[in-house]
């Protein structure tokens, strides 16, 4: 009887050792910010982009807006295609908010690529602009702003991205956007 333990004694070890009160709290806390980060993150996946609803001429000249408002406004004043910029720059407008665009660029500021604006001024001296962001616009590029890399829209046909090209020209420069 000298190695028996008495009935009462614990010989299997079944003392674990204590654990606070709160660390059961903290997880239940824990998984339930971990749960409700999953179910945002899935809420706006379903939702789509979040793309902030723009008024129809926000952003165009005033030029363009009176050329969509009345398509023979600038039919006088020397234009090539006054019948029609306003309708296109709309639709070039419109393309580009149909499109990933507005995952990478602002209207005005800088997110992973450059805004429109500075696209607009960088770009607007040159003679063959339109064609050249075009051209950009299906084919991507590298290292003209940095090291970001804009991917390729191939599904874009040529009129379509020089609409978009033509929209984001008509934009005023940064400057004179603030008053």
């Amino acid at each position: 009887m000298a190695g028996q333990l008495p009935p009462d004694a614990d010989d299997e070890g079944d003392d674990a050792p204590h654990r606070p009160r709160w660390l059961g709290w903290a997880l239940v806390v824990f998984m339930l910010l971990v749960a409700l980060g999953v179910f945002n993150i899935g809420w706006r996946i379903m939702r789509g982009p979040a793309v902030a609803p723009v008024a129809p001429a926000a952003g165009l000249p005033a030029a363009a807006v009176t050329a969509a408002a009345d398509p023979n406004a600038g039919a006088g004043a020397g234009t090539e295609a006054g019948t029609d910029a306003g309708p296109r720059l709309l639709a070039g407008k419109a393309l580009v908010e149909g499109n990933d665009c507005l995952r990478c660029h602002g209207l005005v500021r800088h997110y992973v690529g450059p805004s429109f604006q500075q696209i607009a001024e960088r770009y607007r001296a040159r003679e063959d602009a339109a064609d050249y962001l075009a051209r950009k616009i299906r084919e991507g590029g590298a290292g003209e702003w940095g090291r970001a890399i804009m991917p390729r829209h191939p599904h874009l046909d040529t009129a379509q991205s020089l609409q978009m090209a033509a929209w984001l020209l008509s934009l005023p420069s940064p400057e004179s956007g603030k008053s």
